[in-house]
């Protein structure tokens, strides 16, 4: 089995910042990690690229050719990737025997809860290659001061999860920014365990452009609260700690962390007797992680 990460999120949210942070991390702990590039107008790679779709296709190319403009011209980068999907998968199947996978895709939101063939793209990779994905969706943490855009972050979140159908973390990216973002309402863990969003309801009242729409807001947010799907990690791509906590959730959720509880406990030992030039562990977590795994894997060679 192959496992590995769908990186997606609206512009600006830090995909591309992301990958090249989530690759070193996972480059530190022992894995063998390859980033593919699914973005055609992402031009400015600050990691090592081992699939590139502008090798396929060009954006710009698109858009002189088809006189599109860049959501125009995206859409149909990611028609022309699903009818050949061939391609890709012949440059994966090298990559399967020993990497762990970040998939780097577009900012644009309709590709993960409108249109189909993002979705067709990731599902035929899942059911050719035997791909054990987990969807990274990352949410600019700045929308939490502002009660609006965090609903509307919310209902992103949620028509993602829905449509894309795989194991799902949602994100608070650059979360060391946010107090200079402004003063939240509520503490942070409001805004990431999501519970009762009618406290928000008297702040939008405040707001003279939200309040005529005070009926539709309390409406969206009860589908938000039924479906109950919805909540938050948060991530500080710096903080080695951070990175570190969110890629237990992930491990979790694709079931890397079953897939060889051993290689688990090689890992952390890495971390925790190795000499590193970004130490990505706080001392004391590593040692937990290390105690954690040890004492489980001298458990199972009892049973």
């Amino acid at each position: 089995m192959v496992f590995g990460q769908v990186v997606i999120g609206p512009p600006g949210s830090g995909k591309t910042t992301y990958c090249n942070g989530m690759s070193q991390f996972l480059s530190l702990i022992g894995r063998k990690v390859a980033v593919l590039n699914l973005d055609p107008a992402n031009d400015a790679l600050p990691y090592e690229c081992a699939i590139n779709i502008e090798d396929l296709i060009k954006l710009s190319d698109v858009m002189n050719e088809h006189s599109l403009g860049p959501n125009g011209g995206l859409v149909y980068c990611m028609d022309y990737l699903e009818k050949n999907i061939d391609w890709l998968e012949s440059k994966l199947k090298p990559l399967l025997k020993d990497h762990y996978l970040l998939f780097d895709f577009p900012g644009q939101v309709e590709l993960f809860f409108l249109h189909s063939n993002a979705r067709s793209v990731i599902n035929k990779l899942i059911k050719k290659l035997d791909l054990r994905l987990t969807a990274i969706h990352l949410v600019d943490a700045h929308l939490c001061c502002d009660p609006g855009k965090y609903i509307s972050a919310l209902l992103l979140s949620l028509s993602t999860m829905i449509h894309l159908e795989l194991p799902h973390i949602n994100v608070l990216s650059k979360i060391d920014l946010i107090e200079s973002y402004g003063k939240l309402a509520f503490n942070l863990e409001y805004y990431t365990d999501v519970e009762d969003l009618s406290y928000l309801q008297h702040h939008l009242d405040q707001d003279p452009r939200s309040a005529k729409y005070r009926k539709l807001t309390k409406e969206l947010c009860d589908v938000i609260e039924d479906y109950n799907l919805v909540n938050f990690s948060t991530l500080d791509i710096q903080d080695k700690e951070s990175v570190g906590n969110l890629v237990k959730l992930i491990d979790k959720s694709n079931g890397y962390i079953f897939s060889s509880i051993d290689s688990s406990a090689i890992e952390f030992s890495k971390i925790a007797a190795g000499p590193l030039d970004w130490d990505y562990y706080r001392t004391l977590a590593v040692q937990e992680k290390y105690m954690e795994e040890a004492e489980k894997a001298e458990k199972d060679d009892k049973m």
